[in-house]
């Protein structure tokens, strides 16, 4: 029996020559443009209760290729511009499985800059990579080695706000094998003064990365707030200084989940979470800053696609689960726990650390609705909560 391998996608930063650059930028326009008309088609059919496929629009293409006004098209590969109607049928459907919003339009500032080849559209021989359109590879800095004999089957370029490029290459990974079973178990709580609280007690420090580079991000902000708005240069020069501050953050933030992440699959067979609604707790205006810094939601996904990796399990369990005020050692429920409070006792003799004592009740009530199912857990007074549940990790699309 063949063993189905993982698709992983490897991402390297590439250094474009000027003819490159100038051809991967007009490849993102006509993506841009190709994708806004076909939305604008299917927009225009739908108010007419009409639904049009992607073998419609795909016709469209060809025939906007014909006419003079879009004879530019012509100019770049016609693999990107497929790609781009294939990922808006993607968004619709999940616009009609009730899973997204409705698609939006792509804008030429704030949008993503990407173009997507399939294997027909480039070719990889001896670690180079040459795309259509174009006479000369990429001159990719190979940060990481691919898997041993791998052969992309689809290369994704884009370029950020900062303006770095990279190239992003989805290959098999036989790499990737269910990690051996073990008995380890662990709750964790997500928080601000500590990023992570982990039912072992373990505590990883928040190191705040947004917060560290604040002074830096305010001057080049103010030096951005003082060039002329509109498309000149000056300006242009200022909102990228803007980007390379953010970009760090983010790069090193990315860094230490993807750290945090592995290891916490790589040492335990169940893990345990809560299951937040960031989404609403950023609406609150004093601590959005910090939680959105915090990236709980990205620490997820990374911990659920891993898991579906390595044969490991997460659980999620019910937000509205008291796990703050109930006791880890009786079980006893507290009236109020008020934020503030980090240190309590319990009227059995037992002094809570609050976050340890909060992953400990989320790893108890994880592990019982595991084995016995949902709703076996202490009574709580909020009307109309969900359950503790057992969370399958999400799908990751090829």
């Amino acid at each position: 029996m063949k063993t189905a391998h993982v698709k992983r996608a490897f991402k390297y930063r590439f250094y474009p020559t000027d003819a490159q650059a100038a051809e991967l930028s007009r490849t993102f326009g006509c993506v841009r443009k190709v994708y806004n008309l076909a939305l604008a088609a299917r927009t225009q059919a739908w108010t007419r209760q009409e639904r049009v496929n992607y073998n419609q629009t795909s016709a469209m293409l060809t025939a906007w290729k014909k006419t003079e006004e879009l004879a530019y098209l012509n100019e770049v590969s016609s693999v990107p511009l497929q790609q781009a109607l294939r990922h808006l049928q993607s968004a619709f459907t999940g616009f009609f499985g009730k899973r997204a919003k409705y698609p939006r339009f792509k804008s030429r500032k704030k949008s993503r800059k990407s173009a997507e080849y399939t294997t027909s559209a480039f070719r990889f021989r001896d670690g180079r990579l040459t795309l259509a359109k174009m006479a000369e590879p990429l001159d990719i800095v190979w940060s990481r080695p691919l898997p041993e004999g791998a052969s992309p089957s689809t290369v994704t370029v884009s370029q950020d706000t900062a303006g770095r490029w990279f190239v992003s290459l989805l290959v098999e990974d036989p790499s990737v094998q269910p990690l051996p079973a073990t008995s380890a178990a662990v709750g964790v709580d997500v928080g601000l003064d500590h990023l992570l609280t982990l039912s072992t007690g373990e505590k990883v420090a928040n190191p705040r990365h947004e917060r560290r580079d604040r002074a830096r991000l305010a001057k080049a902000q103010r030096q951005l707030a003082r060039k002329a708005k509109g498309d000149g240069a000056n300006r242009a020069k200022a909102r990228r200084e803007v980007a390379k501050v953010y970009a760090r953050i983010a790069d090193r933030r990315r860094d230490l989940l993807h750290k945090l992440t592995t290891r916490l699959v790589r040492e335990n067979q169940t893990i345990v979470i809560e299951d937040l609604a960031v989404g609403n707790m950023v609406k609150n205006g004093s601590l959005a800053r910090a939680i959105s810094d915090a990236a709980w939601a990205e620490f997820r996904s990374m911990l659920e696609y891993k898991a579906q990796w390595y044969g490991r399990e997460v659980i999620a369990v019910d937000r509205w689960f008291p796990s703050s005020k109930l006791c880890s050692t009786c079980g006893s429920l507290q009236d109020k726990m008020p934020l503030n409070v980090r240190e309590w006792a319990c009227d059995c003799g037992t002094t809570h650390d609050r976050d340890v004592n909060t992953a400990k009740n989320i790893l108890a009530v994880g592990l019982t609705a595991s084995v016995c199912g949902a709703g076996v857990r202490p009574q709580r007074s909020t009307p109309g909560g969900q359950s503790a549940m057992k969370q399958k990790p999400l799908q990751r699309e090829p």
